[in-house]
C-alpha cells in the first residue's frame, strides 16, 4: 500500500481585517514630549517607546495609536516628538544634521526629513519642526526642534538666496533649510 501525502507551500495567508475602532483614547501628548495616560505621565521610556511605533496620523490630521488589531484616536498639543539634540558633521551643501528625539530616535535632516519653520500668529516667534515620517495625508508625523537646539541651528546658518530673497539657514545632505530671512544690514 503506497501513501502520499500532499504537498502544500505554508498555510494560506488571512485576508488582514481592518482593526476595531477604539474611539477617544484616555492619551495626551503634551508640547514638551511627556505622554499620559488618563492624566498621569507615563513613566517607563521603553513603554512610550512601544506607544510611539504604533502612532499614526490620518489624512485629516489626526492622530491615532494603531495595532493591527485596535486603533484608538489621541490627543497631541502640538508635535509628537520633541528634537532634543543636534550632532552635524562637514559644512556648507556637505554637511549633515542628525536629531535625537525625545524616544532616542535618530533623524538625519534631509529630503526625506526636511525641517520647516512656522511662526506663532500673536508673537510671531518662529518654531522649528523635523519630519519623522509621513502620515496618511499631507500631514506628517513631526518633532519640535527644542529651543536649545534651535539656537544651534541659528549658530550654524549661513546665508543663502531662495528666489531672489537672502535667508540665513542651514545644509544638511545637500538641501538647504531656511531658518529666516537674513537681516537688513547683514550684506
Amino acid at each position: 500500500m503506497t501513501i502520499t501525502a500532499a504537498v502544500t507551500s505554508g498555510p494560506t495567508p488571512r485576508p488582514r481585517r481592518a482593526p476595531v475602532e477604539c474611539g477617544d483614547l484616555p492619551f495626551l501628548i503634551r508640547r514638551d514630549g511627556t505622554w499620559l495616560y488618563q492624566g498621569t505621565p507615563i513613566g517607563r521610556k521603553e513603554l512610550v517607546c512601544l506607544f510611539a511605533s504604533v502612532l499614526k496620523r490620518d489624512a485629516e490630521g489626526a492622530f491615532w495609536l494603531e495595532t493591527p488589531a485596535e486603533r484608538g484616536r489621541i490627543i497631541v498639543e502640538d508635535a509628537p516628538f520633541v528634537a532634543v539634540e543636534l550632532d552635524w558633521t562637514g559644512e556648507g551643501r556637505n554637511q549633515v544634521l542628525s536629531f535625537r528625539t525625545n524616544i532616542d530616535q535618530i533623524v538625519t535632516a534631509g529630503p526625506e526629513h526636511p525641517i520647516r519653520m512656522s511662526h506663532d500668529i500673536v508673537t510671531c516667534e518662529p518654531t522649528p519642526y523635523l519630519r519623522v515620517r509621513p502620515g496618511a495625508g499631507t500631514a506628517p508625523i513631526e518633532a519640535r526642534i527644542n529651543r536649545a537646539v534651535y539656537y544651534e541651528l541659528v549658530a550654524l546658518a549661513v546665508p543663502h538666496d531662495v528666489a531672489g530673497t537672502q535667508m540665513l539657514g542651514v545644509w544638511s545632505c545637500g538641501r538647504f533649510f531656511a531658518l529666516g530671512e537674513m537681516p537688513a544690514g547683514n550684506d
